[in-house]
């Protein structure tokens, strides 16, 4: 046997029809991806990152050992270097990861590791960290390499996408040749016969403050990706909004919350949730919407195994995850007339029942509903129950869409533009005053969302280091100024100018499609488009003195 010749044909067996799968001889196991990435979730969460860390890189390294144990006996080897050699294509072979090795590289082994399942699953479920995350991966390199070498072999990640780099880069290399920059890792490896305890106790020193830094951190970032809405609101109608927001935080009612799409009602109720006793437990969202009945039945309530087909194991609902916490039920006015009988059951009663089963469970949770739709006609209408809009409507609160608060847009903006350098670390610093009085012209009828994608669009795409108006979507540099209003000083000239460039705007550039909207010549909108731009070239001139 070649390193060239490993086939995963060759290692893998199975039944089609199912049953026992083994590779390379031992029995093996397929698992899905995300359920991994939820397992690592609940293991930070449960024992805290290094504690997760270190029974991560215990389970990697042996599942390195194994691998290469069931390598050496499955195969006669035409080289045994070949065998030495072949972790990294077992590591590809089973699904982990794509190495690119380098052969000319200074260190024991050193390699690219590209579609990290570890680093994907961190960022999906964890979040970007400031350290590499691929522990497992460094562990079973490490196991596999010290075995087979017959010596201690240790592999750490020095690039990893999982903080944010471009591409995950391990070198590995004996103990000796570490030197005192191994010390911080050894621990999560504690040897052979020591097992976890090294690990967990060095880990439980550390994990309450451990937590409560990345509680702290985690609220950090929730507060970057969405701008402080006490900090930009400055029209009277936000205000409003913000202080029945910030009373019925305190207390522990039902709410719901009204307003056109994109306005931002998760996110006032993400602040009634962080503002309330229950902030320390979970807030958990679902789109009542974007599903059909039977499924939002299944995630809302859970469902008994065998309850219908697929459904091979008890499954709680979000009812019951969002105990002690909130649940959010956005668009809430799309939901059918059956499940507004199971709701209204299960806010009257505070209890659920999943389906296939009859034991009716307590829960212990707070009701955020939000709908862009005027519950009131719904209910006049017959297609929503009364007595449920009732049950909602304890406390309504309006968010008023963006253009009823034009105080609010251009601080909204400035904060939206914020996050999202933070975010994609775009080199842009502000606006060009053209471009905020452009933005201020918009009606913005997809609201706070439209607003928040149009500035993150301009953003990439500037070249300077400010966001002009042609950076911004073509349906924003189309909109044209009002005629007048009764605070405009500006004078007859300056409108007509505006008004005609915005017309060419909304026009593609397109000059006779223009002048026929204008009224004007082709030839007369060309000798005034001149004039402006003869105007913006030309130095103020200095009066001579008398």
């Amino acid at each position: 046997m070649k390193l060239d010749d490993l086939d995963l044909r060759d290692l893998l067996a199975f039944e089609p029809k199912g049953g026992v799968v083994r590779f390379a001889g031992d029995r093996a196991l397929i698992l899905d991806a995300v359920a991994l990435g939820v397992l690592r979730k609940t293991l930070i969460d449960t024992l805290g990152e290094r504690g997760a860390r270190g029974v991560l890189t215990r389970f990697g390294f042996t599942h390195g050992q194994r691998t290469a144990i069931a390598m050496r006996t499955a195969f006669p080897w035409d080289d045994e270097r070949d065998w030495r050699r072949a972790g990294g294509r077992l590591h590809q072979l089973q699904g982990l990861v794509v190495p690119e090795t380098w052969p000319d590289s200074p260190h024991f082994v050193e390699a690219l590791w590209h579609d990290s399942y570890e680093a994907e699953q961190h960022l999906i479920h964890v979040g970007r960290c400031d350290h590499p995350v691929c522990w497992a991966q460094c562990g079973f390199t490490t196991g596999y390499l010290s075995y087979v070498n017959q010596r201690e072999i240790y592999a750490l990640e020095v690039r990893c996408r999982g903080r944010g780099d471009a591409v995950c880069h391990m070198i590995a290399k004996p103990r000796e040749a570490w030197g005192d920059a191994l010390a911080e890792h050894l621990p999560y490896y504690a040897g052979s016969g020591a097992g976890l305890d090294p690990a967990l106790a060095s880990a439980a020193a550390a994990l309450k403050a451990t937590e409560q830094r990345l509680r702290r951190q985690q609220r950090a970032l929730a507060a970057a990706a969405a701008p402080p809405d006490d900090a930009t609101a400055r029209s009277p109608a936000m205000q409003r909004a913000l202080a029945i927001a910030a009373r019925v935080a305190q207390v522990d009612t039902t709410v719901l919350i009204t307003g056109e799409s994109g306005v931002g009602k998760e996110r006032m109720a993400r602040q009634i949730h962080e503002q309330s006793a229950r902030a320390a437990r979970p807030l958990v969202a679902i789109n009542c919407g974007a599903m059909p009945e039977g499924l939002l039945d299944s995630e809302l309530f859970g469902h008994q195994k065998g309850a219908f087909t697929g459904a091979s194991q008890d499954r709680p609902g979000l009812f019951e995850a969002a105990s002690g916490g909130t649940l959010f039920l956005d668009e809430i006015g799309e939901v059918g007339p059956a499940m507004q009988v199971k709701l209204l059951r299960a806010l009257q009663e505070r209890e659920v029942r999943r389906l296939g089963e009859q034991l009716a469970r307590k829960v212990d949770v707070r009701i955020i509903a939000a709908t862009n739709r005027d519950l009131a006609a719904e209910v006049a209408a017959g297609r929503f129950r009364e007595d449920l809009y009732y049950r909602l409507r304890v406390v309504e609160l309006a968010v008023p869409p963006l253009r009823a608060r034009p105080e609010d847009l251009v601080p909204l903006a400035r904060a939206l533009l914020a996050a999202v350098v933070t975010r994609t670390h775009a080199r842009v610093t502000g606006f060009t005053p053209a471009a905020v009085a452009q933005l201020t012209r918009y009606r913005w009828p997809g609201n706070v969302r439209e607003l928040e994608n149009a500035i993150e669009r301009a953003a990439v795409l500037a070249s300077g280091g400010q966001i002009d108006v042609d950076d911004l979507p073509a349906e924003v540099t189309a909109a044209a100024a009002p005629a007048w209003r009764p605070d405009d000083h500006r004078t007859l000239a300056a409108i007509e100018r505006e008004y005609i460039e915005a017309v060419v705007r909304a026009a593609g550039g397109h000059r006779a499609q223009a002048a026929a909207q204008l009224g004007i010549g082709v030839a007369t909108l060309y000798r005034k488009l001149a004039a402006y731009r003869a105007a913006d070239r030309a130095p103020a001139r200095r009066r001579k003195p008398r």
